[in-house]
């Protein structure tokens, strides 16, 4: 492999910023700001805005959208046509 080519590879925390969710990982990115892990040692700190803590698809909690609401709206904004022109 050719030298300098390659990104290096860090372990850095990755903290969940909607549910306060820290873990360790690796990455090429790069960050100014750091945190003090449980293992006492200094590492980067890469902030994310959703991981597996707080996705619906793992945590089982789904958003319900109001769609009742947003067609409502829309017929009384647009109204319905029938195809009968009445």
């Amino acid at each position: 492999m050719k030298e300098g080519l390659h990104p290096k590879v860090k372990t850095v925390v990755f903290k969940d910023i909607s549910c306060d969710f820290q873990f360790l990982g690796t990455t090429t990115l790069d960050s100014k700001e750091t945190v003090k892990w449980t293992d006492g040692k200094e590492y980067p700190l890469i902030k994310v805005e959703i991981s597996s803590a707080s996705h619906p698809f793992y945590t089982g909690k789904q958003r319900i959208l109001d769609t009742e609401g947003r067609i409502d709206r829309f017929k009384k904004k647009f109204g319905t046509k029938s195809a009968t022109g009445k």
